[in-house]
């Protein structure tokens, strides 16, 4: 048994004042002459002994009842795993789960509130004096400091939902990161959470100095069905075309569900719907057509009914229909005739044509396809923005010159993992075969004939092996590409064995010419994403945006509005949100009163899959000396003041103290020495 304040155990001097006064009791007692003494004697002798009892009972009670008193003010404890330090300032950091999964309903009420409760428990087990951080999902900056008793309790019952979701990693990082700067003082950690799988996939780095405790809450497992991600069939989106949205369900339960109802709003209108039923703990997707589009920002909504997990039912998602869609035509000085009259057929393409040496390489980002023909010697200049359009995202479709300069289109197509000509090769040969798989000519053939008229070649450029792989648009007898593309970052680059020259083939005039380069342009839409992730994607990159100290971009939603860091490179603008963002929905990208863009916020969905961690996946990832507590029936705050105090007796030696002075009065009152003497005869 160990004692907080022993310098109280010098009070213990105090127990000889009850001794001394009953060693020199000072009464006097009366003499009574009787005329035979013999049997009064023997009465005399039979009441000594039973005041001694007595009197010995009642000592032996004051003395218990002030040495247990002196013990309550030392304030006795048996030490546990936690109180080495006994005596010390205290310093406690309590993470409060208010993740969209703590909504969950237990017999408390909801997971949240019974995390608050707890969260108060924890600091009611401590001392006045000791100090207490909270710390949420949201990681806000006003948490990065320590509080006093009722400022943290205050602070707990403000803690609402949130969209953040952090894994336990981040969760123990942050505290340690106040915890190890408060010299001199008890250091402990708890996590009140439920604890979900997803928190956690590898052992935890913590710090030893640190007494860690997790207090998991239990809720039932409940079916759950979200929409994880959706995409767009179409690159470019046309106004009053059909578009195709295809979307991923995930049925996170341990059960089918059946008939989930969706619905997909444009704008607020309703533009598609259906039912769908998912195996257990499966993915399933689903492809929705509508149509009737308009020119601008569209601001799409997914909407389940999934009862009686609500947080994950909405979905959003943004795009752009382009009133026209920008090409860029880069030629030698002589503008190409086959281009200028393929982009000219459509209205919504918008050609605009440069020679090779008047590139606005700040504006290439704009465009979503560049073609590049008739170009003898690609300047390094050029090579080197056309590489970084394409890493970006963009489309480059390449047709050499006539006297093209080899070595100059090897250093140019090389770095971008593409094929490049080698050597022309005089030959008259025919393409013999058309890739129907690839995403150029894929569904676009209702019928295919067995015996295609396909492009004659008189002579070409033997294209290289290429590093990356080849999507073979065509190819020649004897398997040489005639027409391929290539992956380079997150662009694709296009390269022909043939100029736009009739010398060389016919291509220029076939009537697979116009819809192959259609279908390059339209499937080149180097849009934004569909939609981002919240805490995940923390910088945004939109087209170039000038900026000043009176025009600032603003990210707007309702009577929301944040300003992010903007910083500008290369044929773009950088926005850096940081934490900023903390709802889901549309946020309109403002510069004054023009808008620039709509960019759609969802959770990462994390939260949906309601399965949590056992206790020995807790011991494999947490350090040995974890505590796991769950409270159950008992009081928390007990549990805490025994896991880091001990089990204190201070309570036990007042209760004591009490019952020693109560066995003192009824010894008093009623314990008689002796019986009345018994009447004789005389």
């Amino acid at each position: 048994m160990h004692f907080i304040y022993p310098a109280f155990l010098f009070a213990l001097l105090t127990l000889a004042i009850p001794v001394i006064i009953h060693l020199f009791n000072f009464r006097k007692y009366q003499r009574v002459n009787f005329s035979n003494v013999q049997f009064l004697k023997e009465i005399q002798e039979q009441q000594a002994s039973r005041r001694n009892i007595k009197e010995r009972l009642i000592l032996a009670s004051r003395l218990l009842a002030l040495a247990f008193l002196v013990f309550a003010f030392a304030r006795p404890y048996i030490a546990a795993q936690n109180t080495g330090n006994a005596g010390k300032q205290n310093a406690v950091s309590v993470f409060v789960d208010n993740s969209y999964s703590m909504q969950t309903l237990n017999r408390e009420g909801s997971l949240l509130d019974d995390a608050r409760q707890k969260a108060k428990e924890i600091a009611s087990a401590y001392n006045i004096n000791d100090r207490f951080q909270l710390l949420t999902q949201d990681f806000e900056g006003k948490h990065q400091r320590l509080l006093s008793r009722d400022e943290f309790n205050d602070a707990v019952d403000k803690v609402k939902i949130s969209a953040q979701s952090r894994t336990l990693q981040q969760i123990i990082s942050r505290q340690q990161s106040l915890l190890i700067t408060q010299a001199g003082t008890i250091k402990s950690a708890y996590i009140i959470s439920d604890l979900q799988k997803n928190m956690a996939a590898k052992p935890l780095k913590t710090d030893s100095s640190i007494a860690y405790s997790l207090i998991q809450l239990k809720a039932a497992n409940l079916p759950n069905v979200a929409v994880d991600s959706v995409w767009l069939l179409s690159a470019v989106h046309r106004p009053g075309e059909s578009e195709k949205l295809v979307v991923r369900l995930h049925n996170y339960a341990g059960e089918k569900a059946e008939r989930i109802p969706l619905k997909v709003l444009i704008n607020g209108a309703q533009k598609a719907l259906g039912s769908y039923s998912i195996a257990a703990r499966s993915v399933q997707t689903d492809t929705l057509a509508f149509m009737g589009l308009t020119v601008g920002w569209q601001q799409g909504e997914i909407q389940l009914q999934d009862n009686p997990v609500t947080f994950d039912n909405k979905f959003y998602f943004s795009f752009n229909v382009a009133q026209q869609m920008p090409v860029l035509l880069i030629d030698g000085g002589t503008a190409n005739p086959y281009l200028k009259a393929v982009f000219a057929a459509d209205a919504f393409f918008n050609t605009t044509r440069v020679p090779d040496g008047n590139v606005d390489y700040a504006a290439l980002n704009t465009y979503p396809i560049v073609v590049l023909s008739d170009v003898k010697t690609i300047a390094t200049g050029l090579a080197q923005q056309l590489k970084t359009y394409v890493g970006k995202g963009g489309t480059l479709v390449v047709f050499p010159a006539v006297d093209a300069d080899l070595t100059a289109y090897r250093s140019f197509l090389q770095p971008m993992n593409a094929a490049y000509p080698e050597k022309l090769i005089a030959e008259v040969v025919k393409v013999s075969a058309l890739n129907r798989q690839s995403p150029v000519f894929k569904n676009v053939f209702e019928s295919f004939p067995q015996n295609p008229d396909l492009p004659q070649v008189q002579k070409y450029f033997q294209l290289s092996a290429a590093h990356g792989t080849a999507d073979n648009l065509m190819t020649l007898a004897g398997g040489q590409a005639f027409w391929a593309g290539y992956t380079s970052g997150r662009g694709k680059v296009y390269v022909a064995a043939v100029p736009l020259d009739e010398t060389f083939s016919n291509l220029p005039r076939h009537a697979l010419f116009v819809p192959t380069l259609f279908r390059m342009a339209l499937l080149s839409g180097h849009d934004l994403p569909l939609f981002y992730t919240l805490g995940n994607d923390e910088t945004i990159e939109v087209p170039p945006v000038q900026v000043s100290e009176k025009q600032l971009l603003k990210l707007i939603k309702g009577d929301q509005s944040t300003i992010p860091d903007v910083r500008q490179q290369e044929g773009s603008t950088l926005l850096y949100l940081s934490d900023q963002l903390h709802e889901t929905g549309i946020y309109m990208l403002k510069k004054q009163d023009s808008t620039l863009a709509a960019l759609a916020f969802n959770d990462n969905r994390s939260e949906s899959d309601m399965s949590y961690l056992g206790a020995a996946e807790l011991k494999e990832i947490m350090p040995k000396s974890t505590a796991l507590l769950t409270g159950g029936n008992a009081s928390l705050k007990g549990i805490v003041a025994e896991t880091n105090f001990g089990t204190q007796l201070w309570k036990l030696c007042i209760i004591l103290a009490l019952i020693f002075l109560a066995a003192e009065i009824l010894l008093i009152r009623y314990f008689k020495p002796a019986g009345q003497p018994a009447k004789q005869p005389v």
